[in-house]
């Protein structure tokens, strides 16, 4: 028999004794790729509304302004550039409501506290579908050859994605060399920026099979050398978790995205609600009731592309809105934007 959506057995009924386990991991939100940026969260935490900002940047001087001095010329000056980049507000709000009928039926479990244990959960994957949707965001940018932006979209993204899905057989998976061809296409001789790989768990299983995986060890008390379940490609730390995207548009053989990321590559930052929990008690309805509120409050951005907001976004940034391409561009001044390699951002398109 069934209650409110709660088992209840009116003859024998057996105490709740755990919940269903989370099955998603998040590793995305738990790692070091998420960083923040001090000077947009200072300006944005304020809660009178603030929900845009750009950070302004100095740009750098450059040996091809370099002269000869033959003593008859004279010296031509260049000023410096300075750039700025966009961050914006992404709010988010949800809500549990719980009958005091239910708690009377099952011996008084309280399926409220159940909701609050699970609070910590919730919000790592409320950020997690945040980062995935800014990552969608920028390998989706407007690219072309007619304005600053559309050509730095252009080969950020032909740069930075390694792409193996056209290929047939093994050639279209994984394998030994992928990782540091996709990082040295990508940022050339700036490559160590990068610091981890996250990826789905059909391609890891692919790296394990090929013994290309090195677990990590850790030597106990007893001085046993212990193998841990973190382990690196490359040198890279290495992150499995199944909420990677994946293609599956072509059948039985599915794209699967892999993403190479430097530390503190992804801003997100929470800021706080001016009122981030709150429990109302409704004593009338349906013999009453309790619900629990929460807000939260996340600066968003993306280091080395700008966040720029267009006119619909009045009140806080949807998930929609960050994944739209049209709403990021590379920085720049209008005239140049920073070089590409600079961005500690790939991505690895593959069948495995």
């Amino acid at each position: 028999m069934r209650f409110d959506s709660k088992l209840f057995n009116p003859q024998a009924f057996g105490s709740y004794v755990d919940r269903i386990p989370n099955v998603t991991k998040n590793e995305l939100a738990r790692s070091v790729a998420v960083g923040t940026n001090e000077q947009a969260a200072r300006s944005l935490s304020t809660q009178t509304g603030s929900l845009y900002t750009r950070v302004p940047y100095f740009g750098r001087i450059s040996a091809q302004t370099s002269q000869n001095n033959d003593g008859a010329t004279d010296i031509t000056s260049t000023n410096t550039s300075t750039y700025s980049q966009g961050f914006v507000v992404a709010s988010r709000m949800d809500g549990w409501t719980e009958r005091s009928f239910s708690k009377n039926i099952t011996a008084g479990v309280d399926f409220m506290d159940n909701v609050a244990k699970q609070i910590a959960d919730y919000k790592m994957e409320v950020k997690q579908n945040i980062l995935l949707a800014m990552l969608k965001g920028i390998f989706s940018m407007s690219v072309g050859t007619s304005t600053i932006e559309e050509q730095a979209a252009k080969e950020f993204i032909e740069k930075h994605t390694y792409d193996l899905s056209a290929k047939t057989g093994d050639d279209s998976k994984v394998s030994s060399s992928t990782l540091n061809k996709a990082i040295q296409q990508a940022c050339g001789d700036n490559k160590n920026i990068f610091k981890l790989v996250i990826m789905h768990s059909e391609v890891a299983t692919n790296l394990e099979n090929m013994k290309l995986l090195k677990y990590m060890t850790q030597t106990d008390a007893n001085g046993i050398e212990r193998e841990l379940s973190l382990g690196t490609w490359n040198g890279r730390i290495v992150l499995i978790d199944d909420n990677m995207p994946v293609d599956s548009t072509t059948k039985n053989t599915p794209t699967y995205t892999t993403y190479v990321l430097g530390e503190g590559s992804i801003i997100l930052d929470d800021i706080g609600d001016a009122l981030p929990y709150e429990m109302y008690r409704d004593p009338k309805t349906k013999g009453g009731q309790d619900t629990l509120y929460v807000r939260d409050r996340f600066v968003c951005g993306v280091d080395g592309i700008s966040f720029e907001k267009p006119a619909t976004i009045t009140a806080s940034a949807s998930n929609t809105d960050l994944s739209t391409g049209a709403n990021w561009c590379v920085i720049n001044d209008g005239v140049k934007s920073i070089p590409h390699k600079a961005i500690a951002i790939a991505r690895i398109l593959s069948k495995g």
